[in-house]
């Protein structure tokens, strides 16, 4: 992948400051250090660095129509471009390069912005129509690669980071009070809102459209499960585990097309297993670099899965690499995460993952294939397993219980629906850690006064894929491919690739009965089943293990410095966002013998009290007012 950064001036005879370009560009060099390039047109300037991985001497940015009336920056992959390519050969286009992004140009030319639809990729794209004074910002379906702007009075900002808009002298570093809010309350930031007052995250599956100096965003995907009435007719199982196989092999193979070294990371569990197994079936030929973190010290022998690493990377004949987890230099590794994060963290396994690219860089691979997207389309987390037996077990509800169900009905249109936690009742909490000066206007920000989705999108579903449909809105599209994913690839030069988030793949897995994809309390049965071919019956049959790496209580009992100095009272009240009272608190309870939190169930608010003051020293960021 790479990165673009761009600047549109509403006033046409205002030129384009180059200089801000280049300075926007520069700051995510890290996206793409093989080339940079600067192009300006007037009043409007794309900014593009690049990283080479398909046709590596010609696929240099911008793109461009054969008249140049169209110019295109993109960042991403575009999967499926030989047989779109072919499509539009036969229409009577000409191509120039090689290289998969060239395609967009001329689809745009053809069939306008119904082209995304034909797409089947992960990008986040720039086109400027000179002819019809559009500019046309598009982001792929799950969101796998980002895109910010900010809307200015006098210019649209764009970049694949927050940090390059955050370059533009006019884009201010006042904190969005809503998204520090989300931050608390879901597993991340809800689309469009990021955690600048003025950057906002065009939404995945999503296009906006620029033209007369005014901005609108359409839908023009959305992950649409069938409504509990669907007839899924009289398959049988074969028939699902054959098709399931099928696409996730010709996924997997779409993501290995590269002119660079490819590899994956490898947790030890079924999902990346079964991506490493597929890799090997495909060309078994190729010695594929695997990346695993683990956790070698006796402290931490309850989270090392390096038995079950090693026994998939010596089945699939991989050359293993081995990343241990370290606390030395804690404060700078953490602190690095936060400025490629940009945003403050609910936990540190970041630290882990940015390690992963860090080791996979050092091997001089550019790509790797993860298995992100699996528990959400195949239910794989322990919320699936349950809403079963939950569902039509209401009884009775006192005032507390009405409370909740309102909202509930605001944020899921469904007051039935039990995501994480007691929202209600977490409210309370999280107006204790606010400063009286955020409890002042909380009203104004509180972000269980609106909808986290789309109400439609889970009415009348059934409830695995009401689950799996907010899942895949909010702790995937949000987090697990965002700050932990393309972030921590990137900010060692390395591109990220996730065979489960497919298009093909996921309008397909929608027709699967729930009813195998959780069957007799056992998870990702289906995949289970096509992991058969692929993958050692140990890792397949073991018990689900998340990552977990180690939170502040530790931080606390290590007595550092640093640690003391973030969450020290006089800071906390000096920067006016949370209560100094609460958090002294807090740090004592966690600072006893013998506490624990259990993560997910546990929510670690002082790793986010204390990253977040560190993510302000890392941005620059005022002090509440």
């Amino acid at each position: 992948m790479c990165g673009i950064s761009g600047i549109y001036n509403f006033d046409r005879e205002r030129i384009a400051n180059e200089k801000i370009i280049v300075q926007m560009t520069n700051k995510i060099q890290h996206r793409g250090p093989d080339d940079s390039a600067c192009y300006v047109d007037g009043h409007v300037g794309l900014g593009f660095v690049r990283l080479s991985i398909i046709d590596l001497s010609h696929g240099m940015q911008p793109f461009f129509s054969p008249d140049k009336s169209i110019v295109l920056t993109c960042n991403g992959e575009i999967f499926n471009y030989r047989e779109l390519r072919q499509k539009m050969e036969a229409k009577g286009y000409s191509f120039k390069t090689n290289c998969d992004i060239e395609v967009i140009v001329y689809l745009y030319m053809e069939y306008g912005t119904d082209f995304l639809n034909m797409i089947n990729g992960q990008f986040a794209f720039c086109l400027y129509d000179k002819r019809n004074e559009i500019l046309l910002m598009a982001r792929d379906h799950f969101g796998i690669c980002p895109l910010f702007y900010a809307k200015l009075e006098d210019a649209l900002v764009y970049g694949s980071e927050i940090k390059s808009v955050l370059e533009h002298p006019d884009v201010t570093r006042r904190i969005d009070h809503k998204g520090l809010d989300q931050i608390f309350t879901f597993p991340a930031n809800i689309a469009p809102i990021t955690f600048f007052d003025d950057v906002k995250s065009l939404e995945p599956g999503h296009y906006a459209i620029l033209k007369n100096n005014k901005l609108e965003t359409k839908e023009y995907w959305n992950l649409d499960y069938p409504t509990k009435d669907y007839d899924y007719g009289q398959k049988s199982e074969e028939y699902y585990i054959e098709n399931l196989n099928d696409l996730l092999l010709k996924s997997v193979n779409y993501r290995l097309n590269a002119d660079v070294p490819v590899g994956f990371y490898l947790s030890g569990g079924l999902d990346s297993s079964m991506i490493g197994g597929m890799m090997r079936h495909l060309d078994k030929t190729k010695e594929f670099n695997s990346f695993s973190i683990c956790f070698p010290n006796t402290e931490n022998k309850d989270i090392n899965e390096q038995r079950f690493q090693r026994l998939l990377s010596e089945k699939v004949k991989s050359k293993h690499n081995e990343v241990p987890f370290r606390w030395d230099d804690f404060e700078n590794k953490l602190r690095n995460v936060i400025y490629y994060s940009e945003s403050p963290l609910k936990e540190t396994y970041n630290i882990c993952s940015i390690a992963l690219s860090e080791r996979a860089k050092s091997e001089k691979i550019k790509v790797v294939l993860s298995g992100e997207g699996a528990d959400e389309l195949f239910g794989g987390y322990a919320g699936y397993k349950f809403d079963g037996r939950r569902e039509g077990n209401i009884g009775y509800k006192d005032l507390e219980h009405l409370r909740e169900d309102e909202v509930r009905k605001k944020l899921w249109g469904n007051p039935d629906f039990i995501y994480e936690k007691n929202e209600n009742e977490f409210r309370e909490t999280k107006q204790a850690l606010y400063s009286s000066l955020l409890n002042n206007s909380y009203k104004d920000f509180d972000c269980l006064r609106e909808p986290a989705i789309d109400h439609s999108r889970i009415k009348d579903r059934h409830h695995f894929h009401q689950r799996s449909y907010v899942d895949f809105k909010l702790r995937l599209g949000g987090h697990l491919i965002a700050d932990h994913g393309d972030r921590m690839t990137l900010a060692n030069n390395v591109e990220g690739r996730y065979p489960f988030l497919d298009v093909d793949l996921i309008n397909f897995a929608k027709t699967i009965p729930p009813s195998l994809m959780v069957k007799d309390m056992q998870e990702k049965y289906i995949l289970k089943k096509v992991a058969q071919k692929y993958v050692p019956s140990e890792i397949i049959n073991r018990e689900k293990f998340g990552f977990v790496a180690p939170g502040s209580p530790h931080l606390l009992k290590t007595n550092s410095e640093w640690v003391n100095e973030l969450l020290s009272y006089d800071r906390i009240k000096r920067q006016g966002y949370f209560n100094p009272d609460t958090v002294e608190r807090l740090k004592k309870m966690y600072s006893r013998d013998g506490f624990i939190l259990n993560p997910p169930y546990d929510l670690d608010l002082l790793i986010i009290v204390l990253t977040f003051n560190m993510f302000i020293d890392v941005f620059d960021v005022p002090n509440a007012s």
